[in-house]
């Protein structure tokens, strides 16, 4: 999916998606459920020569959050830019009940409840066998995650969300200002948490528009 944003940017951005294991071409990888080790996966796809940006969708955006984090306190350039999406402030307390030891019958239940994830998924068989896993080991990051207090980062954070996303609310995305010591910009898009697909061209739009804010000589932010 963020492969294919590229022909969306300007020429001088390069996308480079992020592959965990167990995923895409990664598939035969195992799956790795603790924070720790998939921030060095993450780190490791960071090229701090270059100024860059760091996009994180759900868990992807506390694993974008804690990366910058972890890049500033090693002495490293930081992002231009630190997007989040569909994800509440770190510092914020879960609101739902933890799922991720819950056996298979009850865990695709309370999937389903959550609306989270697509049907088609839910009620394919062959989907399950290689998506379970995959879902249970992101469940097993995201509800075990405690925030460490620590400074706020210097760079501008745009926080997105959907309108009719049960997991994350406007004024849990605004939590993020806490957390840069820049502008924090906020941004809904109709549709759920999935809103990032339905609304694709409107997220891009934002993206290309605050890429530009960040890097362009004759333009300040905002």
């Amino acid at each position: 999916m963020f492969r294919s944003w590229s022909a969306a940017l300007a020429p001088e951005v390069e996308v480079r998606p992020v592959q965990l294991p167990g995923r895409g071409d990664r598939l035969r990888d195992p799956l790795v459920d603790d924070l720790t080790t998939v921030l060095d996966d993450v780190l490791s796809s960071v090229d701090t020569d270059v100024p860059y940006a760091l996009f994180g969708h759900s868990l992807g955006a506390i694993l974008a959050f804690e990366a910058a984090g972890r890049l500033r306190d090693a002495g490293l350039p930081g992002p231009r830019c630190l997007f989040v999406s569909g994800h509440r402030a770190p510092h914020l307390p879960l609101r739902e009940a933890v799922i991720h030891h819950l056996p298979d019958d009850q865990f695709i239940e309370r999937l389903r409840e959550l609306n989270g994830t697509p049907p088609v998924v839910l009620e394919s068989p062959a989907f399950l066998r290689v998506l379970l896993p995959v879902l249970r080991a992101d469940f097993t990051i995201s509800e075990t995650y405690r925030y460490r207090d620590r400074p706020a980062l210097d760079c501008p954070v745009v926080a997105l969300g959907g309108k009719e996303d049960p997991d994350v609310d406007g004024t849990e995305l605004a939590e993020w200002r806490r957390h840069t010591r820049g502008p924090c910009r906020r941004t809904m898009f109709p549709g759920g948490h999935f809103f990032l697909s339905s609304e694709r061209d409107a997220v891009l739009a934002v993206v290309a528009a605050e890429l530009g804010s960040v890097t362009s000589p004759q333009r300040s932010s905002p």
